[in-house]
């Protein structure tokens, strides 16, 4: 078997995100596995975010796994990383992390990470050979929207003018780098812009951004249908914080009222435990759980203190 490891092409998205389904569906038993998240999208998003940094394994001509990585400035996460189910335990994972590893080396990022299953020794292992380890729990909620929400003072991105979301970009900057030296996930705020994919939630006080939420909205997206996916959201740390990150919660439900989505979804570290107690408070259940795996073996921003929304899926 000739196994080849190249970048994934446009002409390669529809098969990777077939494989995709086939993969995660097998895995976890659904029914029918080519229908699992079939209202969601993980491949063509993360490919058009950076088309450099997603990579396909190809078998005899044929496209038969891939992977994505991604930079939120000085951190890498990288995934799904998926594999045909015929071909599993023949190391083709493993070979589709060598170019995800090479991107974290040319990028420069400190901390990078992943989120897997927890009840599986067989990927636990498999990113400990590249230096992962695991930590927290790291839980998937969701809730019913509320109607009526009253969010106070809000915005979204898409409705500010060109230049005036230039120095947006650079306020969300000034949020995540006040949790973490370097974090900006800016690409996820101009990719959601950019591919219709939802929009960012913008909170503000006295004319000062102190948090937003990066929301994908629907099928198509990495929502899926009558779903609000809360990709990431943060608020600026201090004594106002927890009450910052409810106004945050209630805005990202607005949002979803308007797009009139049925559910908002968000995921949260246990490392942050004051952020998961919130998320609680507003009546946000667990759907599921797995673990973010770290290299190096530190926290991050996934620590007390920090009110940060993300499950690096």
């Amino acid at each position: 078997m000739a196994l080849i490891i190249r970048p994934l092409t446009a002409q390669d998205l529809s098969e990777a995100g077939r494989i995709i389904r086939l993969a995660f569906g097998t895995f976890l038993g659904a029914p029918e596995p080519e229908q699992f998240w079939a209202d969601l999208d993980y491949t063509h998003t993360r490919w058009r975010a950076d088309p450099t940094a997603a990579f396909g394994a190809e078998l005899d001509g044929e496209l038969v796994g891939s992977n994505f990585a991604t930079r939120w400035g000085s951190v890498g996460l990288f995934g799904p990383v998926s594999v045909r189910p015929d071909l599993w335990d023949q190391d083709i994972g493993q070979r589709l992390m060598e170019p995800v590893m090479a991107c974290f080396h040319a990028w420069g990022v400190q901390h990078t990470g992943l989120f897997t299953f927890a009840h599986s020794p067989k990927h636990i292992g498999l990113y400990q050979k590249y230096g992962f380890w695991p930590r927290f729990l790291t839980v998937v909620m969701s809730k019913p929207v509320a109607p009526g929400t009253s969010p106070g003072s809000w915005s979204r991105y898409a409705e500010l003018p060109e230049r005036e979301q230039a120095v947006c970009l650079r306020a969300c900057r000034t949020v995540t780098e006040s949790l973490y030296p370097g974090l900006d996930v800016e690409r996820e705020i101009r990719a959601v812009h950019a591919q219709a994919l939802g929009d960012t939630v913008l909170l503000w006080e006295d004319q000062e951004l102190v948090g937003f939420a990066v929301c994908h909205c629907g099928p198509g997206t990495e929502a899926g249908h009558g779903k609000c996916y809360i990709k990431f959201g943060a608020v600026l740390p201090g004594p106002t914080a927890e009450a910052r990150f409810a106004r945050l919660l209630d805005a990202c439900e607005a949002l979803a009222t308007a797009r009139d989505l049925t559910r908002v979804e968000a995921g949260v570290n246990l490392g942050r435990e004051e952020a998961y107690r919130v998320l609680r408070a507003h009546g946000f259940l667990t759907d599921f759980q797995g673990v973010t795996m770290h290299q190096p073996n530190e926290p991050g921003y996934h620590h007390p203190g920090v009110y940060v929304i993300d499950d690096w899926r």
